[in-house]
C-alpha cells in the first residue's frame, strides 16, 4: 500500500512538472513573438531615418556622418 501512495505521489509530481514546462514553452513563444515584434519596429526606426536601408547591405565608407550619430 504505500508503493501504491508513492506512484501516486510521484505522478501528480510528474504532471505538475509537465504542465509548468507547458507554460514555460507557452511563454517562449510569447517572448519569441515579442523580441520579432521589437526587430521589426527597430528596422523600421532606422530606415525611417535613413540609417539603413532594405534589404540589407553592405556599402562602402561614408563620406557623410550618419544621421543621429556623432
Amino acid at each position: 500500500m504505500a508503493i501504491s501512495g508513492e506512484k501516486e505521489r510521484w505522478e501528480v509530481e510528474l504532471r505538475q512538472l509537465r504542465e509548468e514546462l507547458h507554460e514555460l514553452r507557452a511563454e517562449q513563444r510569447e517572448l519569441a513573438k515579442a523580441v520579432d515584434q521589437l526587430v521589426r519596429t527597430f528596422t523600421s526606426i532606422s530606415t525611417h531615418l535613413g540609417i539603413t536601408s532594405e534589404p540589407y547591405s553592405k556599402k562602402q565608407a561614408r563620406s557623410q556622418d550618419v544621421p543621429g550619430f556623432a
